[in-house]
């Protein structure tokens, strides 16, 4: 079974002094699922069964794990060695392809025609407002977005994205 995942934050980095996602507080966070082909829901108090969770999986796909979510999530269990697992960064594996990191929004723009509803700022602004459903809606979106971009790229062995002159490039891709 494959896991998609993302997680929201309480809060920003600039709040936690700069480039330390390790020190950010999950405010909610969502999975696909391809064995049940649902979405799961989880809060903070729930993120330890959502380490779990990830560790069953075949693969974990998503979008920065390496250097966000992976990072935000790690404080919440012992049990579970996050980097460990069977996991396709794919933000990591264009970098490696590109010399050069896109946004998840970049490739979903150029490939599925298709944007992110929000960003990270505004999430962090729903939590402080209390609008969990909202906040869940937008995570939810954000793994439904990662999901067909990664399909997209297994299908059609290349993904898009805009470049500086907005022309369209294509990234073969073998994942």
């Amino acid at each position: 079974m494959t896991v998609f995942f993302d997680v929201e934050t309480q809060n920003t980095l600039e709040e936690v002094g700069g480039q330390f996602p390790e020190r950010l507080r999950i405010s909610v966070a969502v999975t696909y699922d391809t064995a049940d082909s649902r979405f799961h829901r989880y809060t903070e108090a729930e993120a330890p069964q959502l380490a779990l969770d990830l560790s069953r999986a075949d693969l974990v796909v998503g979008y920065n794990l390496y250097g966000f979510d992976y990072l935000v999530l790690q404080q919440y269990t012992q049990e579970v060695e996050l980097p460990q697992l069977p996991t396709l960064d794919m933000m990591v594996e264009l970098q490696k392809l590109l010399g050069f990191r896109l946004k998840l929004d970049a490739i979903a723009a150029a490939t599925l025609k298709t944007s992110k509803s929000a960003d990270g700022l505004q999430a962090v602004r729903w939590w402080r407002e209390n609008r969990i459903e909202e906040l869940f809606d937008y995570c939810q979106q954000d793994v439904e977005v990662t999901r067909r971009v990664y399909e997209f790229g297994r299908q059609q062995r290349y993904v898009q994205y805009y470049d500086r002159r907005y022309k369209v490039q294509k990234v073969p891709v073998a994942w």
